[in-house]
């Protein structure tokens, strides 16, 4: 019976290894993303001397709300391998961000909900922006869904901080950020 247990947990644990082609087609979207970046940019870029104050903020944003999606999906990528897959192996790699093997489940959660919060802000922002373009009750669907998100990782950042009071550190102190 021992063996068959042994069997079943070295099956359960080397399935882990099924996320990595997941990460893979998050790494690919990625540079799908770029292309997207890249095409936003060289309109946004044609569009300069003709437009006005608002569509350069407009198309700035643009970019942003691109960079963040992006930042999200690498944040995704990285903690989510290194937590469930596999470690990075580390070979003295300056460029290595720190966070890359400091960053835990729950810390993935709020970063997560952190950059979800920051897209939805800047889509609320944009469609201020163009108050014509947006009849009210589209506008607050968009800002309550905002809200929404904000008391969501409000939340998330509270239970996280709950939990984290009742455990205590390796040394023996309480936990603190």
């Amino acid at each position: 019976m021992l063996k068959f247990e042994r069997i079943i947990e070295t099956v359960l644990f080397q399935s882990r290894w099924m996320l990595a082609p997941f990460y893979l087609g998050l790494a690919f979207c990625l540079l799908l993303m770029l292309f997207h970046f890249v095409r936003e940019l060289a309109q946004f870029v044609v569009r300069i001397p003709g437009s006005t104050e608002s569509d350069v903020i407009l198309g700035v944003l643009a970019l942003i709300d691109l960079t963040f999606t992006a930042n999200l999906v690498l944040i995704v990528i990285f903690s989510g391998y290194e937590n469930f897959v596999s470690k990075f192996e580390k070979d003295g790699d300056r460029d290595r961000p720190d966070w890359m093997t400091k960053v835990d489940f729950g810390g993935l959660k709020q970063k997560l909900m952190t950059s979800i919060v920051a897209i939805s802000a800047i889509q609320v922002l944009k469609a201020f922006m163009n108050l014509g373009e947006y009849d009210t009750g589209k506008l607050g669907w968009l800002v309550g869904i905002h809200v929404l998100f904000l008391g969501s990782l409000l939340a998330v950042v509270i239970a996280d901080r709950i939990a984290e009071s009742g455990n205590p550190a390796p040394d023996g102190h309480k936990a603190t950020r």
